[in-house]
Protein backbone atom coordinates (compact mmCIF):
# COMPACT_ATOMS: atom_id res chain seq x y z
CA UNK A 1 0.00 0.00 0.00
CA UNK A 2 1.33 3.47 -0.78
CA UNK A 3 2.15 5.79 2.09
CA UNK A 4 -0.81 8.22 1.63
CA UNK A 5 -3.23 5.29 1.60
CA UNK A 6 -1.66 3.80 4.71
CA UNK A 7 -1.79 7.08 6.64
CA UNK A 8 -5.35 7.85 5.52
CA UNK A 9 -6.55 4.39 6.62
CA UNK A 10 -4.79 4.77 9.98
CA UNK A 11 -6.29 8.17 10.78
CA UNK A 12 -9.73 7.51 9.28
CA UNK A 13 -10.05 4.19 11.11
CA UNK A 14 -9.11 5.81 14.40
CA UNK A 15 -11.56 8.69 13.95
CA UNK A 16 -14.35 6.26 13.01
CA UNK A 17 -13.67 4.05 16.02
CA UNK A 18 -13.65 6.92 18.51
CA UNK A 19 -16.81 8.41 17.00
CA UNK A 20 -18.94 5.27 17.16
CA UNK A 21 -17.68 4.14 20.57
CA UNK A 22 -18.27 7.46 22.31
CA UNK A 23 -21.64 8.12 20.66
CA UNK A 24 -23.04 4.67 21.44
CA UNK A 25 -21.31 4.10 24.79
CA UNK A 26 -24.51 4.43 26.91
CA UNK A 27 -26.21 1.69 24.84
CA UNK A 28 -23.21 -0.56 25.40
CA UNK A 29 -23.31 0.10 29.14
CA UNK A 30 -27.01 -0.80 29.32
CA UNK A 31 -26.37 -3.98 27.32
CA UNK A 32 -23.51 -4.99 29.64
CA UNK A 33 -25.59 -4.36 32.76
CA UNK A 34 -28.51 -6.35 31.37
CA UNK A 35 -26.09 -9.26 30.92
CA UNK A 36 -24.57 -8.92 34.41
CA UNK A 37 -25.20 -11.91 36.75
CA UNK A 38 -25.94 -9.48 39.61
CA UNK A 39 -28.88 -8.00 37.72
CA UNK A 40 -29.42 -4.76 35.83
CA UNK A 41 -30.15 -2.43 38.74
CA UNK A 42 -27.54 -3.87 41.09
CA UNK A 43 -24.98 -3.46 38.30
CA UNK A 44 -25.83 0.24 38.15
CA UNK A 45 -29.08 0.49 36.20
CA UNK A 46 -29.28 3.74 34.28
CA UNK A 47 -26.84 5.46 36.61
CA UNK A 48 -23.37 6.37 35.35
CA UNK A 49 -23.86 5.10 31.81
CA UNK A 50 -20.46 6.54 30.86
CA UNK A 51 -18.62 4.49 33.49
CA UNK A 52 -15.58 2.94 31.83
CA UNK A 53 -15.42 5.50 29.04
CA UNK A 54 -11.70 6.32 29.66
CA UNK A 55 -10.80 2.73 28.70
CA UNK A 56 -12.86 3.05 25.52
CA UNK A 57 -11.46 6.49 24.70
CA UNK A 58 -7.90 5.19 25.02
CA UNK A 59 -8.51 1.94 23.13
CA UNK A 60 -10.86 3.12 20.36
CA UNK A 61 -8.39 4.92 18.13
CA UNK A 62 -5.61 2.28 18.03
CA UNK A 63 -8.17 -0.54 17.86
CA UNK A 64 -10.03 0.81 14.83
CA UNK A 65 -6.83 2.07 13.23
CA UNK A 66 -5.24 -1.38 13.56
CA UNK A 67 -8.29 -3.00 11.98
CA UNK A 68 -8.47 -0.74 8.94
CA UNK A 69 -4.73 -0.60 8.30
CA UNK A 70 -4.66 -4.41 8.37
CA UNK A 71 -7.83 -4.62 6.27
CA UNK A 72 -6.50 -2.28 3.57
CA UNK A 73 -3.05 -3.89 3.61
CA UNK A 74 -4.40 -7.43 3.20
CA UNK A 75 -6.68 -6.21 0.40
CA UNK A 76 -3.61 -4.72 -1.28
CA UNK A 77 -1.61 -7.95 -0.92
CA UNK A 78 -4.49 -10.04 -2.27
CA UNK A 79 -5.36 -7.51 -4.97
CA UNK A 80 -7.55 -8.88 -7.75
CA UNK A 81 -9.34 -7.19 -10.62
CA UNK A 82 -12.33 -5.19 -9.35
CA UNK A 83 -14.68 -7.18 -11.59
CA UNK A 84 -13.39 -10.54 -10.34
CA UNK A 85 -15.76 -12.85 -8.54
CA UNK A 86 -12.94 -13.34 -6.01
CA UNK A 87 -13.26 -9.79 -4.66
CA UNK A 88 -15.81 -10.74 -1.95
CA UNK A 89 -13.45 -13.50 -0.80
CA UNK A 90 -10.61 -10.98 -0.64
CA UNK A 91 -12.74 -8.67 1.50
CA UNK A 92 -13.73 -11.55 3.78
CA UNK A 93 -10.12 -12.61 4.32
CA UNK A 94 -8.98 -9.01 4.87
CA UNK A 95 -11.76 -8.38 7.40
CA UNK A 96 -10.99 -11.62 9.26
CA UNK A 97 -7.28 -10.83 9.59
CA UNK A 98 -8.19 -7.28 10.59
CA UNK A 99 -10.40 -8.57 13.42
CA UNK A 100 -7.69 -10.91 14.73
CA UNK A 101 -5.20 -8.01 14.89
CA UNK A 102 -7.66 -5.42 16.22
CA UNK A 103 -8.80 -7.73 19.02
CA UNK A 104 -5.28 -7.67 20.45
CA UNK A 105 -6.10 -4.07 21.39
CA UNK A 106 -9.89 -4.32 21.68
CA UNK A 107 -10.10 -7.16 24.22
CA UNK A 108 -8.04 -5.56 27.03
CA UNK A 109 -10.00 -2.34 26.54
CA UNK A 110 -13.30 -4.29 26.63
CA UNK A 111 -12.32 -6.22 29.77
CA UNK A 112 -11.54 -3.03 31.70
CA UNK A 113 -14.55 -1.19 30.29
CA UNK A 114 -17.06 -3.93 31.13
CA UNK A 115 -15.82 -4.29 34.68
CA UNK A 116 -16.08 -0.52 35.12
CA UNK A 117 -19.62 -0.55 33.68
CA UNK A 118 -20.89 -2.95 36.34
CA UNK A 119 -18.89 -1.28 39.12
CA UNK A 120 -19.33 2.41 38.47
CA UNK A 121 -17.81 3.32 41.86
CA UNK A 122 -14.39 2.00 40.83
CA UNK A 123 -12.10 4.03 38.61
CA UNK A 124 -10.80 2.72 35.30
CA UNK A 125 -7.14 2.83 36.35
CA UNK A 126 -7.95 1.08 39.64
CA UNK A 127 -9.71 -1.73 37.78
CA UNK A 128 -6.85 -2.01 35.28
CA UNK A 129 -4.29 -2.22 38.13
CA UNK A 130 -6.32 -4.85 39.96
CA UNK A 131 -6.53 -7.05 36.86
CA UNK A 132 -2.77 -6.89 36.33
CA UNK A 133 -1.98 -7.53 40.01
CA UNK A 134 -4.47 -10.35 40.55
CA UNK A 135 -4.64 -12.04 37.15
CA UNK A 136 -1.59 -10.89 35.22
CA UNK A 137 -1.51 -9.96 31.55
CA UNK A 138 -3.68 -12.97 30.69
CA UNK A 139 -6.47 -11.40 32.71
CA UNK A 140 -6.69 -8.63 30.14
CA UNK A 141 -7.16 -11.19 27.37
CA UNK A 142 -9.98 -13.24 28.88
CA UNK A 143 -12.51 -13.85 26.17
CA UNK A 144 -10.10 -13.12 23.30
CA UNK A 145 -11.11 -16.24 21.35
CA UNK A 146 -14.83 -15.70 21.87
CA UNK A 147 -14.52 -12.05 20.84
CA UNK A 148 -12.71 -12.97 17.63
CA UNK A 149 -15.27 -15.70 16.91
CA UNK A 150 -18.06 -13.19 17.52
CA UNK A 151 -16.62 -10.44 15.35
CA UNK A 152 -15.41 -12.45 12.33
CA UNK A 153 -18.82 -13.77 11.16
CA UNK A 154 -20.24 -10.26 11.35
CA UNK A 155 -17.30 -8.87 9.36
CA UNK A 156 -17.60 -11.66 6.76
CA UNK A 157 -21.04 -10.29 5.92
CA UNK A 158 -20.53 -6.60 6.62
CA UNK A 159 -17.40 -5.79 4.65
CA UNK A 160 -18.11 -7.50 1.31
CA UNK A 161 -21.57 -5.90 1.49
CA UNK A 162 -20.09 -2.50 2.37
CA UNK A 163 -17.55 -2.74 -0.45
CA UNK A 164 -20.21 -3.73 -2.97
CA UNK A 165 -22.55 -0.92 -1.92
CA UNK A 166 -19.91 1.85 -1.92
CA UNK A 167 -20.18 4.22 -4.95
CA UNK A 168 -17.46 2.88 -7.15
CA UNK A 169 -16.59 -0.15 -5.15
CA UNK A 170 -16.39 -20.65 31.57
CA UNK A 171 -16.62 -16.90 31.71
CA UNK A 172 -13.43 -16.41 33.83
CA UNK A 173 -11.38 -19.05 32.05
CA UNK A 174 -12.46 -17.91 28.63
CA UNK A 175 -14.01 -21.31 27.82
CA UNK A 176 -16.90 -20.47 25.47
CA UNK A 177 -18.90 -23.68 25.95
CA UNK A 178 -18.52 -23.55 29.72
CA UNK A 179 -19.63 -19.93 29.79
CA UNK A 180 -22.69 -20.66 27.65
CA UNK A 181 -23.59 -23.66 29.80
CA UNK A 182 -23.22 -21.65 33.02
CA UNK A 183 -25.50 -18.88 31.72
CA UNK A 184 -28.06 -21.44 30.48
CA UNK A 185 -28.03 -23.30 33.82
CA UNK A 186 -28.40 -20.21 36.01
CA UNK A 187 -30.46 -17.84 33.84
CA UNK A 188 -32.03 -19.97 31.12
CA UNK A 189 -32.79 -18.86 27.59
CA UNK A 190 -33.52 -15.29 28.65
CA UNK A 191 -30.00 -15.05 30.11
CA UNK A 192 -28.41 -16.04 26.82
CA UNK A 193 -30.30 -13.27 25.04
CA UNK A 194 -30.04 -10.62 27.75
CA UNK A 195 -29.23 -7.25 26.22
CA UNK A 196 -30.10 -8.38 22.70
CA UNK A 197 -32.11 -5.26 21.83
CA UNK A 198 -29.48 -2.70 22.93
CA UNK A 199 -26.91 -4.90 21.15
CA UNK A 200 -28.93 -4.89 17.92
CA UNK A 201 -29.46 -1.14 18.14
CA UNK A 202 -25.76 -0.57 18.77
CA UNK A 203 -24.72 -2.80 15.86
CA UNK A 204 -27.15 -1.12 13.43
CA UNK A 205 -26.34 2.46 14.39
CA UNK A 206 -22.68 1.63 14.90
CA UNK A 207 -22.33 0.21 11.40
CA UNK A 208 -23.73 3.38 9.83
CA UNK A 209 -21.51 5.66 11.91
CA UNK A 210 -18.35 3.51 11.81
CA UNK A 211 -18.22 2.82 8.09
CA UNK A 212 -19.65 6.20 7.11
CA UNK A 213 -17.13 8.20 9.15
CA UNK A 214 -14.26 5.96 7.98
CA UNK A 215 -15.12 6.26 4.29
CA UNK A 216 -15.69 10.01 4.38
CA UNK A 217 -12.58 10.73 6.46
CA UNK A 218 -10.35 8.51 4.32
CA UNK A 219 -11.66 10.08 1.08
CA UNK A 220 -11.08 13.55 2.51
CA UNK A 221 -7.51 12.74 3.59
CA UNK A 222 -6.63 11.15 0.26
CA UNK A 223 -8.04 14.17 -1.60
CA UNK A 224 -6.11 16.47 0.71
CA UNK A 225 -2.94 14.52 0.00
CA UNK A 226 -3.43 14.85 -3.77
CA UNK A 227 -3.94 18.62 -3.50
CA UNK A 228 -0.83 19.14 -1.36
CA UNK A 229 2.29 20.20 -3.29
Amino acid sequence: MDRPGFTASLVAGGVAGVSVDLILFPLDTIKTRLQSPQGFYKAGGFYGVYAGVPSTAIGSFPNAAAFFVTYEYVKWILHTDSSSYLMPVTHMLAASVGEVVACLIRVPSEVVKQRAQVSASSGTFHIFSNILCQEGIQGLYRGYKSTVLREIPFSLVQFPLWESLKAGSSTASGNILSALHAVWRTQGLSGLFAGVFPRMAAISLGGFIFLGVYDQTRSFLLELGRESP
